[in-house]
């Protein structure tokens, strides 16, 4: 498997919401996960699933590609993450790292959607559906 392979398989695990699975499968037993806009440090494919099933409220989570980028052992994806009970849809830009046959390092950020600035109003169109949120 390439790397970009290796991460469509990992979100391809994640969509079955097993996420023990999906960690103890694709990540390396080293892996380390950053949270740069909160400090948070994952460490180990334990500690993402837990996480991940920490998450409050319930139902099924989904995990849409919106792009890819291969830069051989380095893969950043965009993707949109979503839970329809809860009412989230949000993006997640995820630099991952490969190493064998394993995820070893990710870094994520959380972009959240915000009001244009009042200097900027008026000035660009705005379409959430045409800007992918």
């Amino acid at each position: 498997m390439n790397s970009a392979d290796i991460v469509r398989a990992f979100w391809a695990a994640m969509r079955s919401n097993d996420f023990d699975r999906a960690a103890r499968t694709w990540l390396a037993p080293d892996y380390i996960g950053l949270w740069p806009q909160t400090g948070e440090v994952i460490r180990g494919p334990g500690k993402y699933a837990e996480i991940n099933r920490a998450f409050p409220g319930g139902g099924t989570w989904e995990f849409e590609e919106f792009s890819l980028v291969d830069a051989g052992l380095r893969v950043v994806t965009d993707m949109r993450i979503s839970n329809n009970p809860l009412e989230v849809s949000i993006h997640a830009i995820t630099f991952h790292e490969i190493r064998g046959e394993q995820i070893l390092r990710q870094t994520e950020y959380w972009p959240d959607s915000y009001p244009v600035p009042t200097w900027r109003s008026g000035i660009l169109e705005v379409d959430r559906k045409v800007s992918q949120w």
